[in-house]
């Protein structure tokens, strides 16, 4: 009887032991989630926020640079490309009524004022307006040609505004965020001597955060590069349909001076006046 209640007795010591450890193991458990909580809450002590704060005068101008020219890169890009975009409409504007009109003056009227088109046409006309005086020397050919060429050229010009402020940021930008670095890493160490101490965590955090800076570097030239490239060719593209309406200017001018001419001797002045009063 006795080795029957002792036995009782163990398993209901067993039984309340086992139920005990049942409730204790979800606490086990939620412990850890809840360190992984917290580890996910605290912020990162070496981050571009703490670069900005503990970086002295050359470490922030150097930042400041980089966000600048970050700006203007991409500033010059949607520019250029809405520039690009206009000229495209230009063009097709002008394909469709330039070259449908009675004569130079009504074409350059059917052509918006301000731009590229207008601004080759106009100066069209008004070299066969002022070949006179010197410039009549110059054989009319050859002056309307050189005008003709001139407006092009100033076109040309227009359109590669700002394409320099990009291939200098693209080939400047890695050097700058580099001088960030080495001016970063330097002063970290400088402290790290003067602290006497070099653990994993005092040079781990300040080299980190100086080599954010070359990392900015490369992500304000790489987009400074690629626009560059890209903006150059869509120049190319649209400078053809500018020096097409250039040559077919010419020719048209130079077409109808030659049917205007008479067996009356009369000027090439005179003559184009009549011819292109219309």
């Amino acid at each position: 009887m006795f080795l029957k209640h002792r036995t009782r007795a163990l398993l209901t010591a067993l039984l309340i032991a086992s139920s005990s450890m049942t409730v204790a193991l979800p606490g086990a458990f939620a412990q850890p989630a809840e360190a992984v909580a917290t580890r996910e809450s605290v912020d990162n002590p070496y981050g571009l926020d703490a670069l900005w704060k503990g970086g002295d005068i050359v470490a922030k101008t150097t930042l400041g640079i980089l966000v600048i020219m970050s700006i203007g890169s991409w500033y010059i890009v949607f520019t250029k490309l809405y520039e690009q975009a206009k000229l495209g409409r230009y063009a097709k504007a002008a394909n469709d009524n330039f070259w449908t009109a009675g004569g130079l003056g009504q074409a350059v009227d059917t052509l918006k004022a301000g731009s590229p088109f207008h601004y080759i046409a106009a100066s069209a006309q008004e070299a066969i307006t002022n070949h006179h005086g010197l410039r009549g020397h110059i054989n009319l050919n050859d002056w309307i040609s050189q005008s003709i060429q001139r407006s092009i050229e100033n076109i040309q010009s227009r359109l590669q505004d700002g394409l320099a402020f990009l291939a200098t940021v693209g080939s400047t930008a890695p050097f700058v965020g580099l001088f960030g670095t080495v001016w970063g890493i330097y002063h970290a160490l400088t402290a790290i001597g003067i602290a006497g101490q070099a653990s994993i965590d005092k040079v781990a955090g300040p080299v980190g955060e100086s080599l954010i800076m070359t990392a900015i570097g490369l992500a304000v030239a790489v987009p400074a590069v690629l626009g560059y490239n890209w903006l150059v060719r869509r120049n190319k593209a649209a400078l053809e349909k500018v020096r097409s309406f250039g040559i077919d200017l010419h020719g048209v001018i130079l077409g109808d001076a030659a049917n205007a001419i008479s067996p009356v001797k009369a000027s090439p002045v005179r003559i184009l006046n009549v011819a292109f009063a219309s």
